[in-house]
């Protein structure tokens, strides 16, 4: 059926709806109750019930319960008839007849003024249909919400990608895999904060809004703060703010929070996105390997339930058991098949990405550490599907990690790949003022005035060895669900105002 036709038949019946809303509020009936009392989830009403057992007549009735939830089906069948009502727990089946509700309330309430999508309460005893499904025996029901906009016709659903993403309320509805999806998130979330509350780490709250951007090199929302007449930036890492913490005496301290990049939308990325960041005094980055490795477990023992995951496609993806170490040069070397990679010149390299790689960057302008890192993130990291700790980095890609004592243009960092792409890096932590103010000049160039010279200043206060780590909860919500796309593991993704044009 044809985009106009669906319109106009969604047009007929809230005109309808609205008509029959018009007729309760003329009988004295409020179709917006202000309660209901709900004794019962669906979850709860099947536990109460016993087994079924052999023939309708042998079914025991049970407990008394009151339900509440949305209306998803309605069978009329004469005298009697069924629904299905959906809340927090799934779906309930409600059983309606004439003689427990009255002939007048049903023959000119339920039937006439019931529609799918209302909110329904109902009170009655559980028992098990002929069929063994438990079902409550409705001895009065109330219309609790009416809906005026209709529901997505069940065997048609919600199939364009832009109507799902835009009205999420309507997916949550249809489609049980998107609900579980989110709830699963949510059960992630509480799951690392068990975890870490667990480990004594204090949970704190940092600013949204910097005076700079820093923490990461990316490229930030500017707003204007009109009360003190100057310009902030939304936040695009809490990594500064944290080892603050750390100075000011709070040893091992983590945040949830949301963080904020101009930048792209694709399958993995969306401008606002949720990060865990986590710095504990007195460790390092090997530290926060065997923190990230049973946090990880952790999740899935508690949530899922199994360390066994498998993605949209049919992959599967282990997460038990020990994690592969590969450092960050073995990784290029092995895929380039150069065993002098590291000491060729960037023109060598550019000319060995276009002619052997397949590559059409590198750009001519870019630094030979880009180049390389240009083979890592597009032919070595899509490739790293089971858990691997990639380790020793070039130190131009983080100006705030401890530089490799053995290996001094390499940082004493990982990158933890799964599924194809970065979930966690971490790092030891640099603790020397002087140090970092070099390494921040470094990436700045002439961008001096970007550098976050308060956060340079509590470092002069000192702040101690410490391991730190950040995990981007939507990609991991896409490894332990199987999603598809980032858009599928948030509630409510980011996009283009309707009717707003390309520019």
């Amino acid at each position: 059926m044809s985009e106009t036709n669906l319109n106009a038949i969604s047009h007929d019946l809230y005109a309808v709806r609205k008509e029959k809303l018009s007729q309760l509020r003329a009988g004295g009936e409020d179709p917006f109750r202000n309660n209901w009392e709900q004794t019962h989830t669906s979850k709860q009403c099947l536990e109460l019930m016993p087994a079924a057992v052999e023939g309708a007549e042998h079914q025991p009735e049970g407990p008394e319960v009151s339900v509440a939830g949305r209306v998803m089906t309605i069978r009329i069948m004469g005298k009697a008839s069924f629904l299905k009502i959906l809340d927090r727990d799934g779906v309930i089946q409600i059983y309606v007849t004439r003689d427990e509700v009255g002939a007048e309330r049903y023959n000119t309430h339920f039937k006439k003024m019931i529609d799918i999508g209302d909110f329904v309460g109902v009170r009655g005893h559980l028992f098990r249909t002929s069929t063994g499904e438990v079902t409550v025996r409705a001895k009065d029901y109330g219309l609790v919400a009416k809906a005026l906009r209709p529901l997505p016709e069940k065997w048609h659903g919600l199939t364009d990608n832009e109507q799902i993403y835009r009205q999420r309320y309507l997916d949550l509805i249809i489609n049980e895999e998107s609900r579980q999806r989110l709830v699963t998130r949510s059960k992630i979330i509480a799951a690392i904060r068990q975890f870490l509350w667990g480990r004594d780490f204090l949970e704190v709250e940092t600013p949204s809004l910097h005076a700079i951007a820093g923490g990461a090199a990316a490229r930030p929302f500017v707003t204007h703060f009109n009360a003190l007449s100057c310009d902030f930036f939304l936040r695009i890492a809490l990594e500064l703010h944290l080892k603050r913490c750390l100075v000011g005496g709070f040893d091992r301290v983590f945040e949830l929070g949301r963080v904020f990049r101009n930048e792209g939308l694709s399958r993995r990325h969306n401008p606002e996105f949720t990060m865990l960041e986590v710095y504990q005094a007195y460790s390092d980055y090997r530290g926060m390997m065997e923190l990230v490795h049973s946090l990880v477990q952790h999740i899935c023992r508690t949530v899922l339930g199994t360390t066994k995951i498998t993605r949209y496609d049919g992959v599967e993806i282990e997460l038990g058991g020990a994690w592969r170490e590969a450092t960050y040069k073995d990784l290029v070397i092995e895929k380039t098949g150069d065993a002098d990679w590291f000491s060729r010149s960037k023109a060598e390299k550019i000319a060995f990405c276009k002619d052997k790689l397949g590559l059409l960057e590198p750009r001519e302008d870019w630094h030979d550490f880009e180049v390389t890192n240009e083979v890592f993130e597009k032919l070595i990291e899509p490739t790293l599907i089971q858990p691997t700790f990639v380790t020793h980095i070039p130190k131009e890609l983080c100006p705030l990690a401890k530089i490799n004592q053995q290996d001094t243009g390499t940082l004493d960092v990982f990158e933890l790949c799964i599924n194809g792409q970065e979930i966690a890096p971490a790092y030891s932590e640099q603790n020397d003022p002087l140090v970092q103010r070099e390494m921040l000049e470094a990436q700045a160039g002439e961008d001096v005035q970007k550098i976050d010279t308060d956060f340079l200043e509590a470092l002069e206060h000192g702040m101690p060895p410490a391991g730190g780590m950040g995990i981007g909860i939507d990609r991991l919500v896409i490894l332990l669900t199987g999603a598809a796309n980032i858009r599928d593991t948030i509630l409510f993704p980011t996009l283009r105002p309707e009717g707003a044009e390309k520019k």
